[in-house]
């Protein structure tokens, strides 16, 4: 599968009101706007929005999408929610962590969350810490907060 960047140059937008650091790095100088979402075309030719670029956990110079890993954590039987983020490690740049919440009388260990993953995906895919959780953080949207279970993670070390 090919992912892809979403850029889009028209009179969108002028800037970020008060903010031009912000501006700069979404709006480059030939107008171009970078959204910042990376996207996937299906068989029929259908966008689909796969993760966001600042997501993208960036291991031994690999690039990892939260979404890979969290679409595969989810199939497992004894997983009811997942959210996976990257944490930075000195040998490797970044490593990726799934927080699990598990179903109901599960005794899913760590490494059996691990194993799971390793069997499903590249070596350089591979989940490296398990946190198990009660919930994931999301907005009113649904959507994951990462910046929360980065927190979360930095208070556990």
């Amino acid at each position: 599968m090919s992912v892809y960047k979403i850029s889009i140059v028209a009179l969108i937008v002028a800037g970020y009101l008060n903010n031009a650091e912000a501006t700069m790095s979404t709006v480059d100088t030939d107008g171009w706007l970078h959204t910042g979402d990376i996207v996937c075309f299906d068989q029929e030719g259908y966008i689909h929005i796969f993760d966001r670029l600042k997501e993208i956990i960036k291991y031994k110079g690999f690039q990892i999408a939260p979404a890979d890993l969290e679409a595969v954590l989810i199939s497992h039987p004894e997983i009811l929610d997942v959210a996976v983020t990257g944490t930075v490690d000195e040998e490797y740049g970044e490593i990726p962590v799934a927080f699990v919440v598990r179903k109901h009388g599960s005794r899913l260990s760590s490494a059996g969350v691990m194993d799971y993953v390793s069997e499903q995906v590249a070596p350089y895919k591979k989940v490296r810490k398990v946190v198990f959780t009660n919930s994931i953080p999301k907005s009113a949207a649904g959507k994951i907060l990462r910046r929360e279970l980065r927190i979360l993670l930095t208070s556990k070390l």
